[in-house]
């Protein structure tokens, strides 16, 4: 199957981005990155790889030596343009997340938002993680004007998670892990149709899952739309957005 990746320029979130790359290609799916101009290699937020603060809240050593093997391959390097995709020639869409200044570009994009409204229609998995579920609050649909998450669950980088990482780095980092002067949960719950639409999942600030070990990750499935909080759900994420698009292959 064919799964459209779009990225920003740079400042991606190496786990979000690495693990399903690999696990995804692992399962003989090809997966098509495409960023804002054709030929574009994206970069991950380089804080990631080497620790944001005194080499501490970075990505674990497996998605870094993911990540390591993805920006080598040649097909993680011929990106298409996100203005000339033709959403139905994919099978799903996986839309990661970031915080870095970098991940506006992607975020906030018109031009990308007018394709995830047209690959929503198709009914095709989705699979969002951290700030990605924000691209989907921001895309309209053009029967209702509503965002096409009204009427969905949905969760996404909670509000404590957000603030925790802000407040620990704001001496050092500034707004680093402010992406907007809104959180990226109240944002995503205005969207919905109700704010009990939003899940937040089991609290956690450090307990990352891993290949073997889910218990402390968390996702929200409903219909063809799957989401997650942040990169220590990478795993499980991955996981479950494979078993849509098997489910999609059978039927």
């Amino acid at each position: 199957m064919r799964i459209l990746l779009p990225l920003p320029d740079h400042d991606f979130d190496v786990t979000e981005v690495a693990v399903p790359w690999q696990k995804l290609t692992e399962a003989g799916h090809e997966v098509v990155v495409a960023t804002e101009h054709r030929g574009t290699v994206p970069e991950a937020d380089p804080k990631l790889l080497t620790g944001v603060l005194f080499g501490a809240l970075g990505a674990e050593p497996e998605p870094r030596r993911f990540y390591r093997d993805m920006v080598a391959d040649p097909r993680f390097r011929s990106a298409v343009a996100w203005q000339d995709l033709l959403p139905a020639d994919y099978d799903g869409l996986l839309l990661a997340g970031g915080h870095a200044r970098g991940m506006r570009q992607y975020l906030g994009s018109a031009v990308l938002r007018s394709k995830v409204a047209e690959f929503w229609r198709l009914d095709r998995p989705v699979a969002a993680i951290c700030h990605g579920p924000l691209v989907l609050a921001r895309t309209q649909d053009p029967v209702t004007g509503r965002s096409v998450l009204h009427g969905r669950r949905t969760t996404c980088l909670p509000k404590y998670l957000e603030r925790s990482a802000y407040l620990l780095t704001a001496w050092r980092l500034g707004r680093y892990y402010r992406t907007y002067p809104a959180y990226v949960q109240d944002e995503i719950q205005a969207a919905l149709a109700s704010p009990s639409d939003f899940e937040r999942g089991p609290r956690t600030l450090a307990a990352r899952g891993t290949a073997t070990d889910h218990r402390p990750a968390f996702t929200v499935e409903d219909a063809n739309y799957l989401s997650s909080r942040w990169p220590g759900d990478a795993y499980l994420f991955t996981e479950r957005f494979l078993t849509l698009l098997e489910k999609t292959t059978r039927t």
